[in-house]
């Protein structure tokens, strides 16, 4: 693994984290099924709102195509909690605290805003297929476009 996580063909890092709804997501719980796995920076901001109701609106067309979907943040359980019930998010929103997925993932980054730099999670998604492989890798991912493009690449798995 490289230290900006996983490329397509290689194995998906293990991951288990407490989720919205009481739920806990891990990659044993996943095994033989596809799943999209995205990371967001803050629930609640613009950018995540947008990128999370997109995902939302794909939610028919991507369980149609049994996909499952898993959001992930730095942020508490409550303010997710919060986040999942004030857009009707239904998909698992998990709790990335200690950022320990997101290391594993390559997503928790070195940014930078106003000159100063800081770590923090870089908006970035991964789809793994059935067979726990990374089938497709998106970067600094645009949150308007993302849910189509997930549809689109999640439907050639």
């Amino acid at each position: 693994m490289s230290e900006a996580g996983p490329v397509e063909g290689q194995a998906a890092p293990e991951f288990s984290m407490p989720a919205s709804g009481g739920r806990t997501v891990s990659l044993e719980g996943l095994k033989g099924k596809p799943f999209l796995l995205y990371f967001y920076p803050k629930a609640d901001t613009p950018g995540c709102t947008k990128q999370a109701c997109g995902i939302q609106e794909a939610l028919p067309q991507l369980g149609r195509i049994g996909l499952t979907v898993i959001g992930v943040s730095p942020d508490k359980i409550p303010p997710i909690e919060k986040f999942a019930r004030k857009f009707g998010l239904e998909f698992p929103l998990a709790s990335d605290e200690d950022h320990r997925v997101a290391e594993a993932y390559g997503t928790w980054v070195e940014k930078s805003m106003y000159g100063k730099t800081y770590m923090g999670m870089e908006r970035s998604s991964f789809l793994v297929g059935a067979d726990g492989k990374v089938a497709r890798v998106w970067r600094k991912v645009k949150p308007e476009a993302h849910a189509a493009e997930v549809l689109k690449a999640a439907a050639a798995l």
